[in-house]
Formats: C-alpha cells, structure tokens, sequence
C-alpha cells in the first residue's frame, strides 16, 4: 500500500536518520510510513538496501557510500546518494528519482519499469540489464553486457561502453557519445533522426546533463531474433 503524508502536518524541514546510531531496518520502517516529506540520511557505511521499497513522493538525500540495492523498487521518490552505490541500485524501480553522484556497481537499474536512474559517475557491467521502461542516463562510462535483453526505456552513455552492448535487446534505446568496445547478439547501430535528437536533448536535460546530441549515436534491435530460424537439418 502507498503511504501519504498529511500535508498539513508534514514538516518542511529534513528528518535526519544517522546510521551510525540507528538501524537501516528503522529507517525503511520510516519511510514506508513516512511522518515528513525530506529525509537526510548520515553514515550509511556500505550498508545495504538503505531506503529500499520507497512508495511516497519523498525526497531523501543519503550522504556517504551505499552497499547492494540501495533505492530498490522505489516508486515515486527522489533519492540522492551522495557517493558511490553497490550492486542493483534502483534495481526494479516503478518510478521517481534515483540520483548517484559517483559511481555505480554492476546491474544498476536492473529490471526497473519506470523512472529515471542518474550516475554522475561511471557503471560497471550489466547496466540496465533486463530494463523494462525505465532511463539510465551515465555521465561516464558503462562496463561489458550492459542493456542486456533490455525490453524498454532508454540508455544515455555520455562515456565510452563495453563490450557486448545490448546483447539480445528488445526495444529499448541506447544512446553512446563515445567508443563503444562491440555490440552484443541482435543489437545494431541505428539512424539518429530528428525525433532521436530530441528525445535525448530531454533526457540529457532532464538528468542535468550538458552535452551536444549531435555527437552521440544510437544503437538498438535488429529484431532478428524475434523469429525462429533453423540453421541445421537433422
């Protein structure tokens, strides 16, 4: 169930949760029962799955490193981590905002439907893996197998990307600005037409994001793979 804030007694002021003092477990209680709007989080110290399972329109700044499945499956919070994330952050997010101001481990957005997933920094491998709708835009760079079997939602790469781009993707969108090592299974590069142009210039605006359209290229489904074919008599 959703949880919802009573505007006329929700303080404008932030709730501070220190996780040097209180647990990772008190604060998701907190937050999906949430008695403020703002939340600041201090010292979460690597911990793992720090304002997970968020279904209210908060906004929540986390102010150190995260560990494994920090904003997971957030629906409609805006959430800032203010260092470097772990593996499956914002993994299967519905919607809102999931911003990290450094880097990112493997499988960042992973099965996610919705929203929008910033990283200042750069991601490791499987970014977007299995991306169901939601947009990931990297400021850096993106590691091997990224956008695997992506089935929706678009990819922004302002960096280079590795190898195996988009292995066996579906119709999701992949922007890349710089290098990309090779393309996976059922993945080619595509016309940039007008209408392209303009929907990165919405995303990149979107993410605060500065950098010309012009120099990116788009990569997405040959669409072979839709069909059966056999290769071999028996």
């Amino acid at each position: 169930m959703t949880a919802t804030v009573d505007p006329g007694t929700a303080p404008d002021t932030a709730t501070v949760f220190d996780l040097a003092k209180q647990t990772v477990r008190a604060l998701n209680a907190e937050l999906h029962e949430p008695t403020a709007r703002r939340y600041t989080v201090l010292n979460p110290q690597g911990a793992h799955a720090v304002a997970a399972g968020v279904a209210t329109d908060l906004t929540i700044d986390v102010h150190g490193h995260v560990g494994y499945y920090a904003a997971g499956m957030n629906d409609g919070g805006r959430i800032t981590i203010h260092g470097n994330a772990g593996t499956g952050v914002a993994e299967n997010m519905m919607a809102g905002l999931v911003r990290v101001t450094g880097d990112a481990s493997q499988s960042a957005g992973a099965t996610a439907h919705g929203g929008l997933l910033v990283i200042e920094g750069s991601a490791s491998m499987r970014c977007g893996i299995s991306m169901k709708g939601v947009d990931i835009v990297v400021g850096g760079d993106i590691g091997p197998m990224s956008a695997f079997m992506a089935q929706a939602g678009r990819l922004v790469v302002l960096g280079d990307a590795g190898a195996s781009l988009g292995d066996s993707i579906y119709e999701a969108r992949i922007y890349v600005r710089g290098k990309v090592e090779s393309l996976g299974a059922d993945c080619i590069e595509k016309e940039m037409r007008p209408e392209h142009a303009a929907e990165l210039a919405e995303l990149l605006a979107a993410a605060d994001m500065v950098a010309d359209p012009a120099d990116f290229r788009r990569y997405g489904s040959a669409r072979r793979l839709y069909h059966f074919t056999a290769g071999n008599e028996y």
